[in-house]
């Protein structure tokens, strides 16, 4: 067992699917870099991401993963990440361009932009039943994936050989994949769930589940930034989750709307879980990005709470159910494309008056000067209620007023 999880947690199996796909280190890095056929750029003998089986001067494209440092590069406060000595930008080939689009398009689709843009057009194009059922499971298996990632604290796949398109998330533990986890609960929970709201072919809605969700996670494999076995264990593991909560969906869907301490239990709880995030010896994105998720995760509670005690929720009435696709007309693309364009202009400009005003509120509280701000903002007693907060309004203004504004302006 322990020699096939060796196999599918090598970055050399990484490195050889971006080469098979296009994605190659040019020739200048290989020369700098030593023998790797891949990778994003060269590491010095001194660089704590290199191996001790690389710095001995063996062949990168052989080093085996349990030879990996467990010990993190530096963190530097005024890079926004880890300090990395001796490294230029990242010099690779590409020599397939549409799978590149298409491998970034994908690995874009676990991003912020796409909490804040792809998930809301489900409720302003489909049904917010919908959109609320995404978003609770959506929030249940990104906080079990980076919860586990800090907790299991398993390094990414090693560069070279493996080309790194994601320096970001480079600073963030990798088993399992989030993305994974995500595409695979966010595809899957949409197809069972739309089966009784809305008219259409399973076959066709299971196909399309399986392309999406299958093209993420071969991003994260493209991007150089999980092990096979790292996607693996999202996919498994997100499948899991979703299989034991199954029985309770509907259940809790009746909590959410109806109950007097929906309000409460589903906003206090997330702000608990995001000051309680397990603590790392080092900065990582992993405290923020979960904060960012429970935070529209307890705003959408709320909202939702919120319509249907005000009687305006949106949703087809039951005995129309399911609902019929509507035809896409000239006019239904063109009320679409409005609805999407208003929404998403109104949840940004929110996050920016927001994320503003909280940051300004912490920075006066705690006494943190101009200065000073890029590192504070990374301190938790100011990351986690500044994007709580944010995306605590930006849940909030979706489910309750965007529709309304669309209401208003003839386009719902």
């Amino acid at each position: 067992m322990s020699g096939w999880l060796d196999y599918l947690n090598d970055s050399t199996l990484v490195a050889r699917f971006q080469r098979q796909c296009g994605l190659v280190l040019s020739d200048a890095a290989t020369r700098d870099g030593g023998e790797s056929t891949g990778g994003d750029h060269p590491l010095r003998s001194d660089h704590p991401l290199r191996s001790a089986t690389q710095r001995a001067g063996k062949t990168p494209g052989h080093v085996s993963e349990r030879e990996r440092p467990q010990t993190t590069p530096k963190h530097n406060q005024e890079t926004n990440g880890y300090e990395v000595k001796g490294c230029a930008e990242p010099r690779y080939e590409v020599r397939n361009w549409p799978l590149y689009v298409l491998f970034l398009l994908s690995a874009a689709l676990g991003h912020e932009v796409f909490y804040i843009t792809v998930l809301p057009s489900v409720h302003w194009h489909l049904d917010p039943f919908l959109c609320r059922r995404l978003v609770n499971i959506w929030t249940l298996v990104m906080y079990v994936g980076q919860v586990l990632k800090d907790l299991l604290k398993l390094p990414r796949p090693l560069s070279p050989p493996v080309v790194k398109l994601e320096m970001r998330v480079d600073a963030e533990y990798g088993l399992p994949s989030t993305h994974a986890m995500a595409a695979t609960a966010i595809s899957f929970t949409l197809l069972l769930s739309a089966t009784s709201r809305i008219q259409f072919q399973f076959e066709v809605g299971l196909m399309i589940a399986v392309v999406l969700s299958s093209l993420v996670c071969l991003s994260r494999l493209y991007t150089g930034m999980h092990s096979l076995l790292d996607v693996i264990c999202g996919v498994l593991l997100s499948a899991g989750l979703m299989l034991l909560t199954y029985p309770y969906w509907e259940a809790f869907d009746r909590f959410q709307l109806t109950s007097s301490l929906s309000p409460v239990v589903l906003v206090a709880l997330p702000l608990f879980l995001s000051y309680t995030y397990p603590e790392l010896d080092h900065y990582s994105p992993t405290r923020g990005d979960t904060t960012t998720i429970l935070g529209v995760a307890a705003g959408c509670s709320l909202g939702y709470w919120t319509n249907a005690r005000l009687g305006v929720t949106f949703e087809p009435a039951r005995g129309a159910l399911p609902v019929a696709l509507l035809p896409l007309t000239a006019g239904a693309l063109a009320a679409g494309a409005a609805r999407y364009l208003v929404g998403a202009a109104v949840l940004l400009a929110t996050r920016q008056a927001v994320r503003a005003a909280s940051l300004r509120a912490l920075f006066a509280w705690y006494g943190v000067a101009a200065g000073d701000a890029g590192g504070a903002r990374r301190r938790r007693e100011i990351e986690v209620p500044s994007k709580f907060v944010t995306y605590w309004v930006i849940g909030l203004v979706n489910s309750v007023l965007v529709n309304r504004l669309f209401l208003l302006l003839g386009i719902l």
